[in-house]
């Protein structure tokens, strides 16, 4: 109660993939457009940490969205990137090298990486749409006839969770991992889904959570990075804001809204940061911040 939307910091292109190093204590975020990651920290404000982010080619970027996306941190603590414009998942070594973790299925390139995860196994979860892609699906450089959810096992084995969704986005565990949450980002489709994740990994049980085409066609936005509170309840950046999802049992068929975070504007990710009771939320050019009485799955 009484809590307020803070603004953290503003002026940048189109921010992504907040994640908050405890290490430090500060928030790494994307900037898609410039292919940059940048950081910030209390009192200090913003600095440049990694750039380029997402393109390392050495012809002009034709597309919107060069740079990393979905950013987290394996278990080892090294920093993992979902990256559009070299289109593959990497790694930032121990001296600052980037290395591919992956950037091929079958032979043939995945689109662009938007959002990532790690299992409490060291599995990596990572969502494939194609708006990285300066055409998206109609883009020539386009390999795959699908845009896939992969699981990627420490020793290297890919697989497709799922090739349900047309532009799969933001991703996330339960937090005794049983359950996937995803969003679906193409618009007229547009919704929070769930499945139910066996001990091999494998989903089945794919239910709708919430539909976004309302509140797409009202407000500016679609569904995008999601995270888990500490109860299971999914906080959903999205058209105008954060929507708080509470997704029920296995039998419920779909999820409750419990309330929505207003931000004025379409709304693409948020992260956990501070004691991990502290949501940080990226919206267009700006990062907000609130207080809540939760913390993130996990924390």
């Amino acid at each position: 109660p009484g809590a307020k939307l803070e603004l953290v910091t503003q002026g940048h292109e189109r921010v992504e993939g907040p994640l908050w190093d405890r290490t430090t204590p500060c928030l790494l975020y994307s900037d898609i457009p410039r292919n940059a990651i940048y950081r910030w920290c209390e009192g200090k404000g913003d600095e440049l940490f990694l750039k380029p982010s997402g393109y390392t080619g050495l012809t002009p970027f034709t597309g919107k969205e060069p740079g990393s996306n979905g950013l987290t941190f394996g278990l080892d603590g090294r920093l993992i990137m979902a990256e559009h414009g070299d289109r593959r998942i990497s790694r930032v070594d121990a001296g600052g090298r980037k290395v591919t973790l992956v950037d091929r299925f079958d032979g043939k390139r995945i689109n662009s990486p938007n959002d990532v995860i790690v299992a409490s196994n060291g599995d990596l979860l990572f969502t494939d749409p194609p708006w990285g892609l300066p055409k998206w699906w109609d883009d020539p450089a386009k390999e795959l006839p699908f845009s896939g959810v992969y699981r990627l096992t420490p020793r290297g084995g890919l697989t497709v969770l799922t090739r349900d969704f047309e532009a799969p986005n933001g991703i996330a565990l339960s937090p005794d991992e049983t359950r996937l949450f995803l969003s679906e980002s193409k618009p007229e489709l547009g919704g929070w889904y769930v499945f139910d994740v066996a001990p091999n990994g494998t989903l089945s049980k794919k239910r709708r959570l919430l539909d976004a085409v309302p509140w797409a066609a009202a407000r500016q936005g679609v569904p995008d990075g999601l995270k888990v509170d500490e109860s299971g309840n999914v906080f959903a950046a999205g058209p105008g804001g954060v929507y708080v999802i509470d997704p029920g049992g296995a039998l419920v068929p779909g999820g409750t809204l419990l309330g929505v975070i207003e931000t004025g504007g379409p709304t693409s990710n948020t992260a956990w940061g501070g004691d991990g009771s502290i949501l940080y939320i990226t919206a267009g050019t700006r990062i907000f911040r609130i207080k809540t009485t939760t913390r993130g799955a996990g924390w």
